[in-house]
């Protein structure tokens, strides 16, 4: 467990699928298995001149400067290595923040508490100085403490904040001191401090391997939560990020399962034999799941409250519908369809009833996912024979690609909604998958940093 306190110091200010089935049947699966902006806001710092405009348009990236943490105990030494080098890759890698590198600097920081030289940082042009200090117990417990100042001003930028946790949470901890860093310049929330579920992939491209495997937002730490003897698909998060549903074909034919990740424990979601069922999604409160079930060869939605196991069917059309996500709110779905003759995206209601067709662009739309801020929808499109990842408004205005290649698709969003994670698949018989992340301005297009292939990714929430 970690926890974290106010680092005090005098003048220190508080600011605070199977073979034989219905032709129908089989295009369903196409649709749902396949692995499943705008104008931003702009972002201020709350207090303080520091501050990042996020736009748009391209932005200067912030010039920032992090020595290293002070190792207040000789063992600490190398934790305080790691933990500042967690940081400032934490923080550049959003390409909002420039790191300057040690070389340039003037003054060494030789402790916690030691009088700030701001001439000398103002020289090099630092923005913002972190620094920090670790100390590490008898018992392998370790405290990690920071301040953030505003060089130009020549004042810290909020109160120093204190993290402490076991020998193993360094890297958590490290990642929780960036989200405050984050949160105080850029004035929205970070991400840093949460987990990715995602399908881990091995094998010729004919006779791939699947299994469910987790992992920090940054590609560190993998554990793997099934082998690969059955297909798994398409993990997703529930709200308070210990329960994960997925696809499984270890029947021989898709079924959702519920996995408890303490436990690393799974059962099926419901008793439903001779039936596919298939792309769950939690709701937002973690009580009721939505999914798609194919059945007499027709595929529609339905939702199940997980303490009783009643079950709602939420459409009732020849069409197939699949691919659902809820509002923030609980109070709407976003989902695809081929109701108007190719794939498109429709909004309705929580108890289901008519919806209303949200995407009129060229190609085909599919796996929506509605942002966490609740403004905006992040889908994969298909169009002249390019896959990209776009978002637009909850009423389908203002769309916007901002990836495109032989095959880009399943969107997720970090729990901040300013940043989407997918997969990307390389061409030819070679080819593999991989994860990508771009912010919803679309500029930062990168790899997740990992071994292997994946895809079919799930960001949870930020972790407690």
């Amino acid at each position: 467990m970690i926890r974290f306190a106010t680092a005090s110091r005098p003048g220190f200010t508080q600011r605070a699928h199977k073979e034989g089935d219905a032709m129908s049947v089989l295009r369903s699966l196409c649709l749902a298995l396949a692995v499943t902006g705008l104008a931003a806001p702009a972002a201020l710092a709350q207090q303080g001149p520091l501050r990042i405009e996020i736009t748009e348009g391209v932005i200067e990236p912030l010039p920032f400067a992090a020595p290293a943490f002070v190792a207040e105990t000789p063992s600490a030494s190398q934790v305080a290595a790691e933990v500042t080098r967690v940081i400032a890759a934490d923080l550049a890698g959003t390409g909002l923040f420039r790191e300057i590198p040690e070389t340039a600097f003037i003054s060494p920081v030789t402790g916690f508490d030691a009088p700030v030289a701001y001439a000398d940082w103002k020289a090099i042009n630092a923005q913002a100085l972190i620094t920090g200090a670790v100390a590490q117990g008898s018992d392998g417990r370790i405290n990690v403490k920071f301040r953030l100042y505003d060089v130009f001003s020549g004042a810290p930028l909020g109160e120093g904040l204190q993290f402490g946790g076991g020998e193993g949470d360094w890297r958590r901890i490290a990642h929780k001191v960036a989200d405050q860093v984050y949160a105080r310049i850029t004035g929205e929330d970070g991400y840093f401090d949460s987990r990715v579920v995602y399908v881990s992939e091995a094998g010729p491209k004919d006779a791939r391997q699947k299994r469910l495997a987790i992992m920090d937002y940054d590609g560190a730490n993998v554990q793997y939560l099934t082998d690969s003897s059955t297909i798994v698909l398409a993990p997703r998060f529930s709200p308070s990020g210990d329960r994960i549903l997925y696809t499984s074909f270890e029947t021989g034919f898709p079924r959702i399962k519920l996995m408890d990740l303490a436990s690393v424990s799974s059962r099926a979601l419901a008793d439903l034999q001779g039936n596919m069922t298939f792309a769950p999604r939690f709701s937002p409160d973690g009580s009721t799941v939505v999914f798609s079930l194919s059945q007499d060869g027709n595929t529609d939605l339905y939702s199940m409250q997980l303490s009783s196991g009643q079950m709602t069917r939420l459409t009732n059309a020849p069409s197939i519908e699949t691919a659902p996500s809820f509002s923030p709110d609980g109070s709407k779905i976003v989902f695809e369809s081929d109701r108007s003759g190719n794939q498109q995206l429709y909004v309705m209601g929580v108890g289901g009833g008519e919806p209303t067709r949200i995407s009129f662009g060229e190609g085909r739309y599919g796996t929506p996912v509605w942002s966490p801020r609740g403004d905006m929808i992040a889908f994969t499109k298909q169009n002249a024979g390019r896959f990209h990842i776009g978002v637009m408004r909850t009423d389908g205005s203002e769309e916007r690609l901002l990836t495109a290649s032989f095959l880009d698709e399943g969107p997720t969003w970090a729990p901040n909604g300013r940043v989407i994670m997918f997969t990307r698949e390389t061409a030819g018989a070679g080819g593999i998958s991989q994860l990508f992340s771009v912010d919803i301005s679309g500029r930062n297009l990168k790899p997740v940093p990992m071994e292997g292939g994946a895809s079919d990714p799930a960001w949870s929430p930020l972790l407690p």
